[in-house]
Formats: C-alpha cells, sequence, structure tokens
C-alpha cells in the first residue's frame, strides 16, 4: 500500500498520461525532489524532461517551413524545455504556460541570431521583425501594401532606417552562387555574375614596371610619370625642366628602351646616363661670398637627396651672420615636398637671426609652388 502511495509523487511515463497532465507532472516533480540533495535530483529531472519532449516537439512544429531545417528546431526546442525544467517554481503558476514561453523564446532567439545568411546589427534585426509586423497589419487595414511612410507612421522610425531595415531583410536568406539557374540547363547562378577582367592578364608586367621605374633616376621617373599618367605634352614637360622639347624626346626614348630591354632580361642591365649629355636633373648647390653678402645658387631638381644638402647650405649662410643671403633659383628646375621644407627651415633661420633672406630669379612654374608654400620670391 505504501508502495502505491509513493508511485503517485513520481513523474509517469508518457505512455501513461498525456501531454494535458503536464502541469500535474510538473508538481510530481517538484514534490519529488523537494527532500533530495541536489545531486540525487536528477534522474527526476530527466523523467520530467522525456515526459514533455512531445509538447516541446509540437511547439517546434509550428515554426517549419520557414528556411530552417525540423530537426535543428526541435533541438532548439528542447533546449528551451531543460532550461524551463531547471527554473521552474511551482509557487509561480503552471509550468505548461511557463514552458511555452521558454520554448518559443528560445525558438524565435535562433531565428534572430542564428539563421541570418550575414552578419546584420542586433537592432537592426529587431526592427526587421517589428516592420513585417507593421507591413501585415497595414496590409490588412488598407487592402494593399503600405508605403516606407505609411510604415515610418506606424512605427515612429525615420523613413532611413525603414528603408535599411528593408534592404536588409534580403540577407536573412542570401541566394547561393551555386544555385541553378533554371530548367535543364546546367548553368549556376554564380556564372551570371561578374565578367573577366582582362586587366588580370598584365599584373605580372605592371609589378615588375613598377620595380624597374625605381631603378630610374628621379628625372626620368618625373617625366614618365607626366607623359603617361599626367597626360602632358612634350612641350609642356620641356617647360617644366627648362630643357628643349627635343631633349625630352631624347629622354622618353632613352627610358623606354631601357625598360623594354629589362623586362625581357634575367638581370636589368646598368643604366647609362651618357657622358655626353649633362645631367640637368642632378642637385647643384654652391655657396659664394659676395663682399658682405652670400649668394647660394641652386640648380637642379631639388627633391628628398638634395633637400638635406640645400638646408645646410641655408644654415651655414644665415649662421655667418652676413648683411643678407640670396638664395638664387635660376637654375632650380623644381621642388618636392623635402625641397619645399628646406627652404622654409632657412627661412624661419633667416628670421630668428634676423638675417634679411630674398629668393630671387624663380622659374614660373617653381614660383607657383613657393608661393602656395607662403614663400613670397622676389619680383626680378
Amino acid at each position: 500500500m505504501f508502495g502505491q502511495t509513493s508511485t503517485t509523487t513520481t513523474t509517469p511515463p508518457p505512455t501513461d498520461r498525456g501531454l494535458e497532465d503536464l502541469d500535474a507532472a510538473a508538481l510530481a516533480y517538484a514534490a519529488r525532489i523537494a527532500g533530495l540533495p541536489p545531486e540525487r535530483r536528477g534522474e527526476a529531472r530527466d523523467d520530467l524532461v522525456r515526459f514533455a519532449l512531445p509538447f516541446a516537439g509540437r511547439l517546434a512544429r509550428r515554426y517549419r517551413g520557414r528556411g530552417e531545417p525540423l530537426e535543428d528546431l526541435e533541438q532548439v526546442a528542447r533546449l528551451g524545455l531543460v532550461n524551463a525544467v531547471d527554473r521552474y517554481d511551482p509557487e509561480r503558476g503552471s509550468f505548461t504556460a511557463y514552458a511555452a514561453i521558454t520554448i518559443v523564446g528560445e525558438i524565435k532567439r535562433h531565428f534572430r541570431d542564428r539563421t541570418w545568411g550575414v552578419h546584420v546589427p542586433r537592432r537592426l534585426r529587431d526592427l526587421i521583425l517589428e516592420v513585417g509586423q507593421a507591413t501585415a497589419a497595414l496590409t490588412s487595414e488598407l487592402s494593399r501594401a503600405p508605403s516606407v511612410a505609411e510604415l515610418s507612421a506606424r512605427l515612429e522610425t525615420p523613413e532611413e532606417e525603414i528603408l535599411a531595415a528593408l534592404e536588409s531583410a534580403a540577407g536573412y536568406s542570401p541566394a547561393s552562387l551555386n544555385a541553378p539557374v533554371g530548367g535543364e540547363s546546367s548553368a549556376e547562378f554564380g556564372d551570371l555574375v561578374g565578367e573577366s577582367d582582362n586587366a588580370l592578364e598584365s599584373v605580372d608586367d605592371r609589378v615588375t614596371v613598377s620595380g624597374l621605374l625605381h631603378r630610374l633616376p628621379w628625372r626620368e621617373r618625373r617625366i614618365l610619370a607626366m607623359r603617361f599618367y599626367g597626360n602632358q605634352t612634350q612641350a609642356e614637360i620641356a617647360a617644366r625642366f627648362g630643357i628643349s622639347q627635343m631633349h625630352v624626346s631624347r629622354l622618353l626614348s632613352r627610358a623606354l628602351t631601357w625598360l623594354r630591354q629589362a623586362m625581357l632580361a634575367d638581370a636589368p642591365p646598368p643604366w647609362q646616363n651618357g657622358a655626353a649629355e649633362p645631367d640637368p636633373g642632378k642637385t647643384r648647390i654652391s655657396v659664394k661670398q659676395n663682399g658682405d653678402r652670400v649668394v647660394v645658387e641652386v640648380g637642379g631638381e631639388i627633391d628628398r637627396d638634395g633637400a638635406d644638402q640645400l638646408r645646410r647650405a641655408m644654415l651655414e649662410a644665415v649662421t655667418g651672420q652676413p648683411s643678407e643671403v640670396v638664395v638664387d633659383l635660376v637654375g632650380a628646375g623644381g621642388f618636392d615636398a623635402g625641397g619645399i621644407a628646406a627652404l622654409m627651415a632657412g627661412h624661419e633661420a633667416a628670421e630668428r637671426t634676423g638675417v634679411p633672406l630674398r629668393l630671387t630669379r624663380v622659374q614660373p612654374a617653381v614660383r607657383r609652388s613657393l608661393t602656395a608654400a607662403g614663400l613670397a620670391p622676389a619680383r626680378d
């Protein structure tokens, strides 16, 4: 008799009782574990979970056909059931209602966080759900699809965010590039996207030329860049460097011939500057004492390598405290950022020592660069 009484407090197997008695089974489970230590409650917990598995499966089947395998949804529902059993408190009400809320919440969380094909911020995912619900409600009320403005008014959300939600919704289940196009064709969707990039065939040549260009002198590199990237004529380049157009043509021809030979050779041939032609691009700086004045004559192209030489020459000229320092730029063909910085350093040193400094005989192209840098050349 006592044995029969004790069996009323255990969780009956699913074959003996239906799911409508889930609350009674949960109360029996709570009574069964009331006097047991935590390490001995596992068997009773497993009995209740097994008894409620059909209930969890029924909730999972409500969400089938939404892009997720039923097996995955059942696994998520079972996880929610285990959480409900572990957190169950008889004093808070019906176990069935609590388990249903917990299981459905776990399934919805799975759809929200685990089923997106691309990463979408959580705030935007929540807005997508609200837009979907508002769209269904407004469609029923208006007998047509609502506009973005109507959705914005219903949700009290800016139209820009509504548009972002509608566009991001497409990322929930993106189309596979391997999906068949349709019909009996063996073509895939990826075959219709993109096109052949003919520039890929010239990648090796571009990389090789890029490395060879750094082996050319600075002047030849600059001329090639002005001609083929800046689309400047030979006459414009000649005016920029203060040389003849014929000289520019010879420099271009020699540089292109060397590049062609270097591209075809295993090792690049040495660059021959040519002894018969002086290099007008080479930096030339000389300091001359003219009475109580110092004249700094500058020629060629002042790039990063020549900038330090120019800076030292100007600082030495200013340090001697002459009555005036004159920087003669008649032979200077161009200044890069380092050359401009060297001139500015000499100008600042002259202001600190109180020595007048004057830039004279400046080429028009160089004058524009100096004026833009705040260095006002003298008008000759």
